[in-house]
């Protein structure tokens, strides 16, 4: 596979948690771990896993969160993998620290959130399933900002679905209903997208499964939204076609059409799933962004694509101008909706 194409593949899954990419501390460490091992490898993954579990063990997280932010600006298949590494960093974290809360306050939402998620993994790992399963809606319920919904509260619950999917080893139907038992829709859908975000990460952590995924087919795209039941669907196409994107080699025409034999209402959820990867694709820049949405010919499914991509603008830059620039660029219906739902998300920043 080409280098570009896995860049796209990495970069396209750091997406699905809906994090920002916050700004990079450019500080250079002051411990002596020597990483050049690892660069010059074709395929540097699992050397850097090793050295940022031991750098978490010898030096703390707050270091090897620092080094992976210092590193991906000079290493651009760090950078490519930087979510997979901060769910290491976030694994290792939970054994360092004796609460959720504690362990979060040590890092930060670089690189999508990935090392909340790691954290979440990390505590559904030491907390075990018998004790998940009688204290499944206190895990979270000491976030600060529970109530108002905030975005620690988001990842603490959306982190606790990877946590429960890699508990299950990629048994995601089990996964599933252990999410049903939490008490509030909002708590159980959060839940489900990290389910279904985790299974996607899985196609790309070769090292422990082969690339090979188990609710995963490259034949079917759609799978593994096209078996579940309904209530699961929405979350599961929200992020599927970064999947699909994948295995078409980023044929955009041919995603937006299999969101064409999706059912309603989920054809419009499929389509803003495609906004998100695709302003992602287009590195968020605004008449990319409007040019790759406009492979679909249905005004309905330009407008979702619209919605999809200004949300992950905004997610990105934690702002709304560059979103609304990005809505400058369009006309009509579509700038009415990207003006009013960067309105609305932006809200909730």
């Amino acid at each position: 596979m080409k280098s570009g194409l896995v860049l796209k593949i990495l970069v396209a899954v750091l997406l699905l948690g809906g994090a920002g990419f916050w700004y990079i501390d450019q500080q250079k460490p002051s411990y002596t771990y020597d990483n050049a091992a690892c660069k010059d490898l074709a395929s540097p993954y699992d050397c850097f896993s090793e050295y940022y579990k031991n750098l978490v063990r010898d030096f703390g997280t707050k270091v090897a969160v620092a080094d992976v932010k210092r590193i991906s600006t000079e290493d651009g298949q760090v950078l490519a993998q930087c979510h997979p590494l901060v769910h290491v960093i976030g694994r290792e974290a939970a054994n360092e620290f004796k609460t959720i809360t504690e362990a979060f306050n040590a890092g930060d939402a670089f690189c999508w959130s990935g090392y909340y998620h790691g954290v979440m993994e990390g505590m559904v790992k030491k907390i075990g399933l018998t004790d998940l399963s009688k204290g499944l809606n206190d895990i979270c319920s000491q976030i600060p900002g529970r109530e108002s919904y905030n975005f620690d509260y988001y990842n603490c619950v959306h982190g606790l679905g990877h946590g429960v999917e890699a508990y299950y080893e990629g048994e995601i139907f089990h996964a599933l209903v252990m999410c049903d038992n939490l008490t509030g829709d909002w708590e159980r859908q959060s839940c489900y997208s990290g389910v279904f975000m985790q299974n996607i990460i899985d196609s790309t952590n070769v090292s422990d499964t082969g690339g090979v995924v188990k609710y995963l087919k490259p034949e079917e795209p759609l799978y593994p939204c096209t078996a579940v039941e309904v209530r699961y669907k929405g979350q599961c196409y929200l992020g599927q076609t970064s999947y699909a994107l994948q295995v078409t080699s980023y044929d955009y025409k041919k995603v937006f059409d299999l969101c064409t034999t999706v059912e309603t209402p989920y054809r419009d959820i499929c389509n803003q799933s495609m906004g998100r990867d695709v302003a992602n694709q287009a590195m968020h820049e605004k008449n990319r962004t409007k040019e790759l949405c406009s492979i679909t010919k249905d005004s309905n499914d330009f407008n979702n694509c619209v919605v999809g991509a200004v949300k992950e603008i905004i997610s990105y830059y934690h702002s709304d101008k560059e979103a609304l620039e990005f809505c400058d660029v369009l006309s009509g219906e579509g700038k009415n909706i990207c003006t009013s739902t960067a309105k609305s998300y932006y809200s909730n920043f």
